[in-house]
């Protein structure tokens, strides 16, 4: 093991104590189309002392996320809230885990004036689980959807929430403050939830997603896909299909990266033209929009590829001459009815 590696295990043994007992699983060498360059650019570095100086979490850092050096250089930052140490010990996942934070009353504050400061048109606001709090954070998830709109009214707002299991009215709260878009990742085919997201449930986090759109047919709604755990792709089209039954809008399909040995192992390293394959095959199922690439993660590009949505979903509802067509979902024709009585 290199000096490297060894101050990564040493890391990650701090960040995640409940993985400590587990042997090493080898870190494999990452082929030449995930490698990016570390990040050094001015603009890159005023980002990083905004979210110091407002003593903002950022899941960029925390998950080690690879496109900091591109997304920081266009001033766009995931905030995360809640604290930063996570209740769950997902296989996949570098954010710390163990004894929660008190929760900031601050937060929604300071989340805003960073918002207002780098001028987003579209901010994606994600936090830990907090399994400890009575909602789970929706309240606190609320607050900072409002203190965004009141400070910035024209940015458009996307959440990536937890599961909120077992935590009745919280969904409710966060869809009631009326984010733009309502994200919740599913990250992995079902028969790999014991080992890879063991304290989540699959159909759990599925109805999630369905009751978003239930509750606000205007929302868009996203979730998310890992490739490389050891699914198949047989597995990953029947997921993508029950995204398209709870009538998700949009799919991300991105390479797992292991963050420290004690993670779960890479199985494989899809290539690019495997991912341009699932998103043509998601596209096909009737996805809205579809970010599909080795590097793709939940945020990146959230701001572009909110735009290019929205106007599909315009496109999809009116047909040629202002007719509307005959193959539109209930949830359309509801998110039609809505907007015509603005």
């Amino acid at each position: 093991m290199s000096e490297s590696d060894v101050k990564t295990a040493r890391i990650g043994a701090a960040r995640h104590p409940e993985k400590a007992h587990r042997p090493d699983n080898e870190v494999k060498r990452k082929p030449s189309w995930i490698r990016v360059k570390a990040p050094t650019s001015k603009v890159y570095l005023e980002t990083r002392q905004l979210m110091r100086d407002h003593k903002l979490v950022t899941v960029c850092e925390e998950a080690a996320c690879p496109n900091i050096g591109e997304c920081w250089s266009k001033k766009h930052a995931t905030m995360m809230i809640l604290g930063s140490v996570c209740t769950r010990a997902c296989a996949f996942c570098n954010v710390a885990t163990g004894r929660p934070d008190k929760l900031d009353p601050h937060e929604p504050d300071e989340v805003a004036e960073a918002v207002a400061k780098l001028g987003l048109r579209h901010v994606v606001i994600t936090s830990v689980d907090r399994d400890d709090l009575d909602d789970g954070g929706a309240g606190h998830f609320a607050q900072v959807i409002r203190k965004i709109r009141l400070m910035s009214p024209e940015t458009t707002i996307e959440v990536l929430t937890p599961d909120f299991m077992r935590k009745d009215g919280a969904l409710e709260i966060v869809v009631d403050a009326r984010p733009d878009v309502f994200n919740h990742n599913l990250e992995t085919v079902p028969r790999l939830y014991p080992s890879i997201r063991p304290g989540a449930r699959y159909f759990h986090s599925l109805k999630i997603l369905d009751r978003a759109k239930e509750l606000d047919p205007t929302i868009f709604t996203k979730s998310g896909l890992m490739v490389g755990l050891g699914e198949t792709k047989e597995e990953m089209y029947q997921v993508m299909d029950d995204m398209r039954s709870a009538d998700v809008d949009f799919i991300t399909l991105g390479q797992y990266l292991q963050p420290t040995p004690k993670h779960a192992v890479i199985d494989r390293f899809a290539t690019p033209d495997e991912f341009e394959a699932y998103k043509k095959t998601a596209y096909g199922k009737g996805f809205l929009m579809v970010a599909s690439s080795p590097l793709t993660r939940s945020s990146y590009h959230a701001d572009e590829d909110f735009a290019r949505m929205r106007a599909e979903r315009d496109r999809r509802l009116i047909g040629e001459r202002g007719r509307v067509r005959a193959d539109l979902s209930l949830t359309d024709l509801a998110e039609m009815a809505v907007s015509a009585s603005k």
